[in-house]
């Protein structure tokens, strides 16, 4: 069996640090699993590019490495200052208007609209990553409202403002947003990020737009608003994977309350069986030091103890000074931590009276018998990714096999926690099948003569049912 692969999956997100041919190709080599495209940034000739060279690398290293189009969504900025930045004082007090106006001392522009209606006296607004703090005195509920300074002392052009304390009613979708999904959707990625996430009919909406483009893209939610956290079941239940986004979600939520927010959240996807990504400031200071901080070595590890599918890099990548050695070091954080995860009591088990009930069953009990026989893999075929999804929930020690007929399948994933993918397009007999995938894993050299793997899938075949079977093989 192949003793080198990490189950934890590593999400890097492009810009112009890795964006060429040559980088992309040595960071895939190094251990990335998915590529990030921040459509905050960058434009859709470039992203093009760099869609076109994920692809042409898959297939020149025989890689099925994810693609990742990151939606900006409802993001608030203040406009700019006549000299960039201005300085201000605590207690002092100034205008936000929803006009485009340069903004001084006395006044500041804000691209959101419906600012003067929704917010209320009292209400904080943080801007710049909660630098500056200001709160709300009063709002004409239509183009303007008087904010005092309550702590910070510059605030420059175009920096985010979060909204704490207040119900916005923001669309889900912007109309940058909506010119980047019909790019995203002629493209072939493999996941849409949806930002700023509010509740489950957002990702209701995404999800029909991509089905209405018939594509095969998997929606992942990006926990960033405490609205979302109050009702985090339901936007699990509707999505196909969740992003613990903790830069904005760390501004918006008290802070002290983000790492228990981070370890409900894991838990409840490795319960519904939907990948969670944690994100933001994993390893920052990796942006411009070669090495990162014992804090973020220690984040990094528990993220992987907590059970996440996969760590997101942002700016350590994009812009960062050394991607490639970020890359090795988390590798290494992950290969050494992978080994103290302890899954006891958190595993899902199968809800009696569910449509999947049986298949879960057997997913479940080939993760179990897994652990009984220590198993050196788990053999698994689908086209909807429903088995992936499932046997990776349980968290097992040993990796799963994943084969498919399907490349956009296997690259979605990709991104799943344990899961190695292979394609495989026949489908003859079971036993058949059973004994062609075993010769293809010999070939690939992730099992070998004594290893005991145990095979999943679906009787008959060519009937494509859930999973239904499983059974044990050793490999001679």
């Amino acid at each position: 069996m192949n003793s080198t692969f990490q189950k934890t999956k590593i999400v890097a997100t492009v810009g112009p640090s890795i964006d060429s041919y040559e980088m992309l190709k040595k960071l895939i080599l190094t251990g990335v699993d998915v590529f990030r495209l921040n459509f905050s940034h960058g434009k859709h000739d470039n992203l093009t590019r760099v869609i076109n060279t994920i692809h042409q690398l898959n297939e020149e290293l025989g890689t099925y490495v994810s693609i990742l189009a990151d939606l900006q969504g409802p993001k608030i900025r203040v406009g700019r200052f006549k000299n960039d930045s201005i300085d201000i004082q605590p207690g002092q007090t100034i205008d936000f208007t929803t006009e485009d106006v340069e903004g001084d001392e006395n006044i500041v522009s804000i691209n959101y609209d419906l600012f003067p209606q929704d917010v209320n006296p009292g209400e904080r607004i943080l801007c710049d990553d909660g630098k500056v703090v200001f709160k709300v005195v009063d709002t004409n509920n239509k183009d303007r409202v008087t904010l005092e300074v309550v702590h910070g002392h510059t605030l420059s052009s175009k920096k985010g403002v979060n909204l704490p304390d207040t119900k916005t009613t923001l669309p889900a979708l912007t109309e940058k947003d909506e010119r980047d999904l019909e790019f995203i959707l002629k493209q072939k990625v493999h996941w849409i990020a949806l930002s700023f996430v509010r509740k489950a009919s957002d990702v209701d909406e995404l999800k029909a737009r991509i089905k209405a483009a018939n594509h095969t893209a998997m929606v992942i939610s990006k926990i960033e608003k405490p609205e979302a956290v109050e009702v985090i079941d339901d936007i699990i239940d509707s999505s196909d994977g969740i992003m613990v986004a903790r830069g904005d979600l760390g501004i918006e939520v008290p802070i002290e309350r983000l790492p228990g927010i981070q370890k409900s959240i894991i838990n409840k996807c490795i319960a519904k069986s939907k990948p969670v990504i944690v994100a933001t400031q994993m390893m920052d200071s990796m942006i411009h030091h070669p090495s990162p901080t014992r804090a973020e070595v220690t984040d990094v590890a528990n993220a992987v103890y907590d059970g996440a599918d996969a760590l997101m890099l942002s700016g350590e990548t994009s812009v960062g000074d050394f991607p490639v050695e970020t890359i090795e070091i988390m590798t290494k954080i992950i290969e050494e931590s992978e080994n103290k995860l302890v899954m006891e009591g958190r595993r899902p088990t199968a809800v009696p009276g569910s449509e999947t009930y049986y298949s879960d069953v057997v997913c479940y009990t080939a993760g179990r018998m897994s652990e009984t026989i220590q198993a050196d893999g788990i053999v698994g075929i689908t086209s909807s990714g429903y088995t992936a999804f499932r046997m990776s929930s349980y968290r097992p020690d040993c990796p799963i096999l994943i084969f498919s007929a399907h490349d956009h399948m296997l690259c979605a994933l990709n991104l799943v926690r344990g899961v190695k993918c292979f394609k495989y397009e026949k489908f003859t007999t079971t036993d058949g099948t059973i004994e062609d995938v075993l010769e293809i894993l010999k070939k690939e050299q992730w099992v070998s003569p004594g290893d005991v793997i145990i095979n999943t899938g679906a009787m008959p075949l060519n009937k494509r049912l859930r999973t239904n079977f499983c059974k044990i093989t050793k490999v001679e």
